[in-house]
């Protein structure tokens, strides 16, 4: 068993951040300020804004209500109905799986740090697992991205909705810009990837090999086969001398 805690802090910050983006991701998910409609018919919409979201198109009006008190009136989008543009629809089903995978991701992000610091008996579990986990990040990651990058990609293209008369929206608004769930979400999403390549980067210590020293015996007899004796003294330049007498 062998100690690698102190090769896994970076997976340890890289675990924070997809903790962190995981939580972006569903607050994404809820928000309905994907789309901002400017609108010109303020009758209904007192605000001239609506705001369209993956799960519900809503805005704000005083005709709901008596008394001149305003109220925000939602319209809930369902999946099936045939109106329902495929980004939004995309974003329904792409959003949920995304969360899923990434809280598989975070589990197994934690039983993976609770092997590196706790120990195993084979350390090829524990790089096993990081990988495994910045996969699963790495994939939630791209879920999510589909449906953001498409709805913005949607806004900047300034595509209509064809909404049912309930909703009481307009088929085109005058202008739309792009809201606060998609920008969030795509920062939940850049937080998911930055995890998952820190732990797909993980790497095992290379072990080194220790280096075997000949014992005083071996080094004796290479030497005397090789015709001389190493010493480890210095020449007396005074015996010397006496010789040259």
């Amino acid at each position: 068993m062998t100690y690698l805690a102190h090769t896994a802090h970076l997976q340890f910050g890289g675990l924070w951040l997809a903790c962190i983006g995981w939580t972006l991701t569903a607050m994404a998910l809820g928000f309905i300020q994907w789309r901002v409609w400017q609108v010109s018919n303020t009758e209904v919409i007192t605000s001239g804004v609506a705001w369209i979201g993956i799960w519900r198109a809503c805005f704000n009006s005083h005709t709901e209500v008596t008394g001149g008190f305003r109220t925000m009136h939602c319209s809930y989008i369902s999946l099936t109905e045939e109106n329902t543009p495929p980004e939004i629809a995309a974003g329904q089903v792409l959003m949920l799986l995304s969360l899923l995978v990434g809280l598989c991701g975070n589990a197994g992000g934690i039983y993976s740090m609770r092997n590196a610091y706790f120990g195993v008996k084979k350390n090829s579990c524990v790089c096993v697992g990081f990988i495994s986990t910045g996969a699963l990040f790495l994939l939630a990651a791209g879920m999510s991205l589909i449906p953001l990058l498409w709805n913005l990609s949607s806004v900047v293209a300034n595509r209509t909705i064809e909404f049912p008369p309930e909703f009481k929206l307009p088929e085109s608004p005058e202008s739309q810009h792009v809201g606060s769930g998609i920008w969030v979400g795509m920062v939940g999403a850049s937080l998911m990837v930055s995890a998952g390549i820190i732990f797909c980067s993980y790497r095992l210590p290379v072990k080194s090999q220790p280096s075997i020293q000949p014992s005083l015996k071996q080094q004796l007899e290479q030497d005397s086969h090789g015709g001389a004796i190493v010493s480890g003294g210095k020449d007396n330049p005074a015996f010397e001398s006496d010789e040259h007498l």
